[in-house]
């Protein structure tokens, strides 16, 4: 009766049971090591380490992986001691086993990820970090599943056996696959574009940006914000362009003076020459030419020809500009004009020659400039003979796509 009083629920009972002691001191090995894996977790999270990302991710996972064998070999024991027949023990270890498997292919393949992002930050390629972490991940998820297949009695032996057959019926199911995939390792040695580059291929219709360089494609970004995806395949039988990697920009461009100012041209023609010498933005390394090379129909043309430093296109479009405006004040610091495109129409009657200078609009069609000099021929009385000439190219041309 007192033992009733004092003890009404069976409390000591319980406690001297043996299961209870041995599945307590489980449950209390468990939940320490749980509440340890949490306050860590929580601990990186609020400080956000970033030196010691990669050994806190390894502790974190390691703890993780005891928590799980803790919790597989007690579920064994209780197998045992209650008589559970739902569930083997077979299933337990395997369970265990891929658990733990997983864990581990996680927590390397954040080592990998760290390691690929400190070395970009340390100034290395991009495009080699990814080829190189996506080949560790690769040998890693196969050296574990290696592992835990020798475990599970899967023979090493028999598996490389079977991978080649395999992969000799892959091999023909599949050529398009493999033959992008070694395209893509080829790209990675001969090292045509990276990740960032600027690329063109006069062969099709691809340029833009590399975002991205896969086992099977390479995806490009269009300069209207498209994404393009190129079979790496392709890439062996194409040419690629990679302005990306050209170390000056190109500024080509002809100019066409008036003939009334061929006194001039030679002044003009040095004093262009100095500007561009004395220009910071222009590379005095690479060629420099500013030579009078041309008689034409209207003009009398000078071609200038040099490269900038600079490679950035707004940058290269800032010089060109500052360029032709200084050319502009050249010309006219000088005394000299640009020539316009212009027709010449000559009337030969009885009294003299009559000579009519014609100016043609470009907005202007032919048809309507044809309509033009025939009115002047009906209206000049007595005309017997008309040579009209036809029109000139014109005098000064944009630069060239550099």
């Amino acid at each position: 009766m007192k033992e009733t009083l004092t003890d009404p629920f069976g409390i000591e009972e319980i406690l001297a049971n043996p299961l209870v002691i041995k599945y307590g001191i489980g449950l209390g090995i468990l939940l320490f090591v749980l509440f340890i894996y949490f306050i860590i977790r929580f601990i990186v999270r609020k400080k956000r380490w970033t030196t010691n990302g990669i050994l806190s991710h390894f502790i974190l996972g390691g703890i993780l992986a005891f928590a799980v064998f803790i919790l597989s070999q007690y579920l064994q024991m209780a197998l045992v001691d209650f008589h559970i027949k739902v569930i083997t023990a077979k299933m337990i270890v395997i369970t265990q086993m891929i658990l733990i498997g997983a864990i581990l292919i996680q927590t390397l393949f954040f080592m990998v990820n760290s390691l690929e992002k400190s070395q970009i930050e340390k100034g290395a390629d991009k495009t080699s970090a990814k080829i190189i972490t996506r080949v560790l991940k690769i040998v890693i998820f196969l050296i574990v599943l290696l592992l835990f297949g020798e475990h599970f009695g899967l023979s090493l032996s028999g598996l490389m056996t079977f991978g080649g057959i395999g992969g000799i019926a892959i091999g023909f199911a599949s050529k398009d696959v493999l033959s992008n995939f070694f395209s893509g390792v080829m790209l990675f040695f001969e090292r045509p574009f990276n990740i960032g580059d600027w690329i063109n291929s006069p062969d099709r219709k691809i340029e833009g940006v590399v975002k991205e360089i896969g086992w099977r494609s390479t995806k490009i970004m269009t300069f209207d914000n498209r994404p393009l995806y190129i079979p790496n395949a392709l890439f062996s039988s194409i040419s690629v362009e990679n302005p990306g990697r050209m170390t000056n920009r190109r500024i080509n461009t002809e100019i066409g003076l008036r003939y009334e100012d061929s006194d001039k041209v030679a002044a003009v023609v040095n004093d262009i020459r100095t500007m561009l010498q004395q220009n910071p933005k222009i590379d005095l390394t690479q060629t420099l030419l500013v030579y009078f090379n041309d008689f034409g129909d209207s003009s009398l043309n000078i071609m200038i020809y040099c490269f900038t430093k600079t490679v950035k296109w707004a940058e290269w479009l800032e010089a060109q500009q500052e360029v032709y405006l200084k050319i502009i004040e050249i010309v006219h610091k000088n005394g000299a004009d640009f020539a316009d495109t212009t027709q010449l129409l000559y009337l030969d009657n009885n009294e003299g020659a009559l000579q009519v200078q014609i100016k043609e609009d470009p907005a202007i069609t032919p048809a309507m400039n044809r309509a033009a000099v025939a009115d002047a021929q009906i209206s000049t009385a007595g005309a017997s003979k008309v040579d009209s000439a036809s029109s000139a190219a014109p005098a000064s041309k944009g630069p060239s796509n550099p």
